[in-house]
């Protein structure tokens, strides 16, 4: 990085409140301090606006403030100043004592938690202007806790295989009995909205007390040797989408989310509210007839939107 940005700036001494609302504002974007009110961030299109709005903030109050270009032909003399390597220990640490605190007790408790910790790690990773081991190693850990919390929610959560999914009729899977694990979580609820939905309307959906008794002419879904389930980096729901060839307008969409939810990875921003409403839902709806029902609604309005969404402007 030979490119960089220094602001200087000068504030009244007797306005704390604008000090502070310019210290958090390149806090929040990560600058280095080369002294007492001398900031520095590499030349981006991104640092340049928030250089540029804690400058025009400043000269709003007759404070003084320049925004100047620094140059490093060397590429390497400022790069250590942005080394996040403390704060992705420090987030680790917190994902590993959440990890030890969970059991399926708390687990949807925990969720919430788990939540917070992804949006540190997302925070941090917009600042970390020069990403290595560090950043790979926490996602990796994060996303094994994500995957911790969705096993101790459901404690027989499918293993995933890698084989290959074969596209089939529809005609053929008409009125059947569709089987699965009871109190079901946002894999197995999707799985059941998509299937009456898009596959099977008139599905009878059973909930299974173990995964051994369901009958043999019954579809299973959602767990290990079912008819469909996690197939390499796929979960149930997307495994049934490719397995109907469904292309349907905002199912991707959908996809991503139960994918997010159930194993985690990139997150949606609908993520956290969905989850939330899913989980208060799980946690007063003991009948699990009426929770699909219920969960059913949100996927309709968010299908809804998401259709919306992507309609072309007229």
């Amino acid at each position: 990085m030979k490119n960089w940005l220094t602001l200087i700036l000068g504030l009244p001494t007797a306005n704390a409140t604008e000090r502070m609302r310019a210290w958090r504002a390149l806090r929040a974007a990560g600058a280095a301090v080369l002294r007492d009110g001398a900031y520095l961030l590499p030349d981006t299109d991104v640092c340049r606006e928030t250089l540029a709005a804690v400058e025009r903030d400043i000269l709003a109050i007759n404070g003084t403030a320049f925004i100047l270009p620094v140059v490093d032909p060397d590429g390497e003399r400022f790069v250590e100043l942005f080394d996040r390597s403390d704060d992705y220990s420090k987030l680790r640490a917190e994902i590993e004592e959440c990890r030890g605190q969970l059991n399926p007790e708390n687990a949807l408790a925990i969720t919430k938690q788990v939540r917070k910790l992804r949006k540190t790690y997302e925070q941090l990773t917009n600042i970390d202007y020069f990403p290595g081991k560090p950043k790979q190693q926490i996602d990796a850990v994060l996303q094994e806790l994500e995957i911790a919390v969705s096993s101790a929610l459901s404690s027989d959560e499918p293993h995933s295989h890698n084989q290959p999914i074969t596209v089939l009729n529809r005609d053929d899977y008409q009125g059947r009995v569709w089987a699965t694990r009871k109190r079901p979580w946002v894999d197995r609820l999707a799985c059941a909205w998509l299937i009456r939905r898009f596959i099977d309307p008139g599905a009878k959906i059973l909930w299974l007390d173990t995964p051994q008794d369901c009958p043999a002419d019954a579809v299973g879904f959602d767990f290990d040797d079912a008819a469909f389930s996690h197939v390499g980096n796929r979960v149930s729901f997307e495994t049934l989408q490719a397995s109907f060839a469904l292309q349907e307008s905002g199912l991707n969409r959908i996809a991503a989310l139960v994918h997010y939810l159930d194993v985690g990875g990139i997150q949606p921003v609908e993520a956290t509210g969905i989850e939330r409403v899913l989980a208060g839902l799980r946690e007063t709806i003991p009948h699990d007839d009426h929770l699909l029902a219920a969960a059913s609604a949100i996927f309709d309005g968010l299908l809804a939107v998401f259709v919306k969404e992507e309609q072309p402007n007229e």
